[in-house]
């Protein structure tokens, strides 16, 4: 079972999401290359607004977890001495993220990763009973031992904790996490987001801007600093789809082919949440120059059993507007068409 969310939305003049460059992104498809967001840059804006509404466990992405969540939670609610406290982290650290530490700080990590509140809390509560042991030697050694387990045993272990089924957090059972190590778990992502397009070629114009010196009007005649950035407009596609059995799955722990059995309050205020993000909140950079604000003008909802697919075809050849035309009928009207032919 899939649901699918098609959405057309259109931004005014704006930069919605810059490459390393600082220019639109944009991408070839079809006949025209043509502006683009990228699917990172929607789900982190989702994410953020999701945080705001939803009462269930997040996450945590960061390359500073164990030194600014884990090493103050430790020492502060627990009453840990940081030098023991460090040590046990630095041990718990090796055992889930071998090769992926940075040699010249222990506590961090070489690449930011996500962590649940669940699993902070559970690495607390862990590392506090094994604080408690006769000598740091004796700590470490129950340390060790508690994590000789794999995926499937943490996960048990947390739940036995009384910590749950979202380990990662809602954010992990929505998008997923992909993980390396012998021990976390790792979380497949249920829901699945397409970089949205331009349904129209790349238009983007150079903003030039100038710079006023309050304070030497006098002297300074012209600007006291000139610079640029590239703005574009366009009328985006976006697509969503959710697979439901593995989204029921994620909350539950259950089979995924069992999902329909299950108590799926939480997966239900998840998703009538998500649905709402995707349709109203807007991706954007230089926020204070292009107030880059849009909802939806369209969206197109499906639900079925078969393999999804995405409409982007609608638009594989870009549309050319002309005085007179309705641009949003248009896109409207192509989506249309090809919903009704797949």
């Amino acid at each position: 079972m899939f649901l699918q969310i098609h959405t057309l939305t259109s931004f005014h003049a704006s930069l919605l999401n810059r490459d390393d460059a600082g220019l639109a992104k944009r991408i070839p498809f079809g006949d025209a290359s043509r502006l683009r967001v990228s699917s990172q840059c929607l789900k982190r804006h989702w994410r953020e607004a999701l945080q705001e509404c939803l009462e269930l466990p997040d996450g945590i992405r960061s390359r500073e977890f164990f030194s600014r969540v884990i090493l103050p939670r430790l020492m502060q609610e627990r009453g840990v001495d940081e030098n023991l406290a460090r040590n046990l982290i630095e041990t718990l650290m090796g055992k889930l993220i071998s090769g992926g530490l940075d040699k010249e700080n222990p506590l961090f990590m070489k690449q930011p990763a996500l962590f649940g509140k669940p699993e902070a809390d559970f690495f607390v509560a862990l590392l506090a009973e094994c604080a408690g042991a006769d000598d740091e030697k004796a700590a470490k050694a129950m340390l060790a031992e508690r994590l000789k387990t794999d995926k499937s045993g943490f996960k048990a272990m947390l739940r036995q904790a009384g910590h749950g089924n979202l380990y990662a957090g809602f954010e992990g059972a929505l998008f997923g996490r992909f993980v390396t190590s012998d021990i976390l778990a790792r979380s497949d992502a249920a829901v699945h987001v397409a970089h949205a397009l331009s349904v129209h070629p790349v238009t983007t114009e150079v903003d030039y801007f100038t710079v006023v010196d309050d304070l030497n009007k006098d002297e300074e005649t012209g600007a006291a600093h000139a610079g640029d950035m590239e703005l574009g407009s366009g009328l985006f596609y976006e697509y969503v789809a959710v697979d439901i059995p593995l989204l029921v799955s994620n909350f539950t722990a259950c089979e995924p082919k069992a999902w329909r059995e299950q108590n799926a309050t939480d997966v239900k205020t998840t998703l009538k949440a998500l649905l709402k993000a995707v349709a109203t909140v807007s991706p954007g950079a230089k926020l204070g120059a292009t107030a880059p604000y849009a909802r939806a003008d369209f969206a197109l909802f499906e639900s079925e059993c078969q393999q999804p697919r995405s409409l982007a075809n609608a638009y594989l050849q870009s549309l050319r507007f002309q005085e007179g035309d309705d641009p949003m009928q248009r896109a409207v009207d192509a989506l249309g068409r090809t919903s009704a032919s797949c």
